[in-house]
């Protein structure tokens, strides 16, 4: 068993890409018409081309997705989890950026984590292993 598609929800597609790729760095996999507007629109990491994609998938209107993500963003829970080499060039390239952070890059002991907004409505963790 291999995790190869993992998602994020989102309710703008063009708004997402525009995001996951100007902002975070990642490259567009797959983007696949699906009819009535709706399309397979996929991204990974261009370190890993091959690698895991994430899926920008229009649920966030759903009311169990819609309450789900409010709970989450409102707890200053993230959606998902994105590693980094360097958590602290990171931080500075993002907010150069203009992202917002609802946390800075805190150390947790043996990794060191940081928060920010998508601008899809989640909260979004970076993560940098710091020990072993």
């Amino acid at each position: 068993m291999k995790i190869k598609l993992t998602s994020v929800s989102i309710a703008d597609y063009d708004k997402a890409l525009k995001f996951y790729t100007e902002a975070l760095g990642f490259v567009k996999k797959r983007d696949i018409p699906l009819g009535g507007g709706a399309r397979w629109l996929t991204v990974v990491s261009p370190e890993e081309p091959n690698g895991t994609e994430l899926l920008l998938e229009p649920n966030a209107d759903y009311p169990a997705m819609k309450a789900l993500k409010e709970s989450l963003f409102n707890d200053g829970i993230p959606f998902t989890a994105f590693e980094v080499d360097d958590i602290q060039q990171e931080y500075a390239r993002l907010k150069k950026l203009g992202v917002e952070f609802a946390m800075e890059p805190t150390n947790m002991g043996t990794t060191t984590v940081a928060v920010f907004n998508d601008t899809c409505g989640n909260l979004i963790q970076i993560y940098q292993v710091t020990a072993v």
